[in-house]
């Protein structure tokens, strides 16, 4: 499938800041799973700094704008091509060994009522069908409905009040899949959300699980699927904070306020063969 982004993310700040400097986590993924056409970013009044590949494989670009600012835009323009792997992360290269990833973080503790949801699961004896089983569970105990949660609302609270949005989804899966014993980590990227060729608000997240003798699998609870070639993975971390497409910070006493608008468009829809 052929898919272009256009993601705006704007910066508004109620009196002017001395200066920011960002860390992006903006670039696809370079896996089996997509293949990049075009892709660029942008920062208003900004400049680019020094950008490395991680231990994860990702690429994180550092962006400095020089002040007194009071708004910034951060644009991301492209087109890639995505091949549907059924959930497996395919061909991506990286350093970090999977058992980092069984070390919890503030947002993936598992709490007594999330140890709970992994009642009966064995991933000794088959460690993918255990992967599978914890998505559905999340999927049925944590409902998704926008705008009931925070950015630091954690796994534990999502499932307490029995709904949230995709990163709480995330959050749990994760929180589970350690629990037992299986490595998993958080995604970020964009998702077509529609089939129709339409525009749609994109932004998105999910889990990897890791599975010995096969690799990193994606699970989305909030469509209770694996990715395909409607996903556009950017980036992983132990939790979204760790994943996260921008981070910063300003030097100012200027609050801070945000505006994101994340659209993804198919423009081929017919079935692909990668070469």
């Amino acid at each position: 499938m052929l898919l272009t982004v256009n993601h705006v993310t704007r910066y508004f700040y109620d009196q002017p800041v001395r200066g920011v400097v960002q860390s992006h986590r903006l670039m696809p993924s370079q896996c089996a799973g997509q293949k990049m056409r075009s892709w660029k970013v942008s920062v208003s009044d900004g400049q680019m700094g020094g950008g490395f590949r991680d231990g994860a494989g990702d690429w994180v670009q550092g962006w400095t704008v020089l002040g007194p600012v009071n708004e910034i835009t951060v644009h991301v323009t492209g087109e890639i091509e995505t091949f549907d792997q059924a959930g497996v992360l395919r061909g991506h290269k990286e350093l970090t060994p999977p058992d980092c990833y069984l070390r919890s973080t503030h947002p993936t503790e598992a709490d007594a009522a999330l140890a709970a949801l992994a009642d009966g699961l064995t991933p000794a004896q088959d460690a993918l069908a255990a992967a599978h089983l914890i998505s559905e569970r999340v999927s049925d105990a944590i409902v998704y409905t926008a705008d009931t949660t925070n950015a630091h609302t954690t796994a534990a609270e999502a499932l307490a009040q029995g709904t949230g949005v995709c990163q709480d989804q995330a959050h749990a899966v994760i929180a589970i899949a350690r629990h037992i014993g299986l490595p998993a980590r958080y995604v970020s990227g964009y998702l077509l959300v529609g089939i129709d060729g339409a525009a749609h608000d994109a932004a998105h997240a999910w889990a990897e699980v890791f599975i010995a003798g096969l690799g990193w699998v994606g699970f989305d609870p909030a469509n209770r699927c694996c990715p395909d070639d409607r996903y556009i993975r950017l980036g992983s971390g132990l939790d979204s904070l760790h994943a996260a497409m921008i981070r910063g910070i300003a030097r100012g006493q200027g609050e801070e306020s945000l505006d994101v608008s994340v659209t993804v468009q198919a423009t081929q829809t017919q079935s692909q063969t990668q070469q």
